[in-house]
């Protein structure tokens, strides 16, 4: 194939806009508050799980309090009973006397329901400290990943602006390259992991580093400027540097 050694040069600069393009999609998709994003998403997720584990186990606890508060007030209801007996003097001595001996077993028993009555309240308020302090961090988390997305999305609109600018360069400098000379560009590209033209710099192959030998220099030096070489290694168009 032949192309003009303009057609070469533009080429060359088509190279550079392709991977201006590719080192910026790379930066785009790598950066660094992506990462932050998914980590403290992870925590804030981790939070909220924790703060609903923690308010199921805080009705949990809840129904058993009011169990608690229902026993003790089946005491107190049956300790208002005797006692009123009691003031009454209704009743035989015998049954008066054990009337005041239920009234000494109930204020145990009540005793021992009370605290048990306290033992949960405490652990109520424990588990409302726990559920307060994790919806401040799921909060705060939140906060941070909001933050992380603003920052993320002004990395990218500066990204996109550079990739528009260069995308207008790469099309103004196409429009003047014969189509099936960018055709083979292209499709080198392709399957070169994104090189389709380098420089051929004194006897290296910019595109893969490869130092040439004496006969094929020779051989290249011996064809028309407007031969299109190509590398016997990475098989990138080679543009010699005039």
């Amino acid at each position: 194939m032949k192309a003009s050694a303009s057609d070469q040069r533009s080429i060359l600069d088509i190279q550079k806009f392709d991977l201006q393009s590719a080192t910026l999609r790379n930066k785009a998709a790598t950066l660094p508050e992506l990462a932050e994003i998914t980590s403290t998403t992870i925590k804030q997720n981790n939070a909220r799980d924790l703060r609903i584990a923690a308010e199921t186990e805080l009705s949990d606890v809840k129904r058993e309090l009011a169990r608690a508060e229902g026993d003790v007030e089946q005491i107190v209801t049956r300790i208002t009973r005797d006692e009123t007996r009691l003031s009454s003097g209704t009743g035989s001595a015998k049954e008066l006397e054990q009337t005041q001996h239920e009234l000494g077993t109930l204020a145990v028993r009540r005793a021992e329901l009370e605290e048990i009555e306290l033992e949960i309240m405490m652990r109520v308020d424990a588990i409302k400290e726990r559920i307060s302090d994790q919806s401040k961090e799921e909060s705060e988390l939140g906060a941070v990943i909001a933050d992380l997305n603003i920052r993320k999305e002004n990395a990218l609109a500066a990204i996109n602006t550079e990739l528009e600018g260069i995308e207008a360069d790469r099309k103004a400098t196409t429009a003047s390259v014969s189509p099936e000379f960018l055709a083979l560009y292209e499709k080198i590209r392709e399957g070169s992991h994104g090189i389709g033209a380098a420089v051929l710099a004194g006897n290296q192959c910019k595109g893969c580093n490869l130092t040439l030998n004496t006969i094929e220099l020779q051989r290249i030096g011996s064809l028309a400027e407007d031969e299109v070489v190509r590398c016997e290694e990475c098989r990138c168009i080679l543009v010699r540097d005039h």
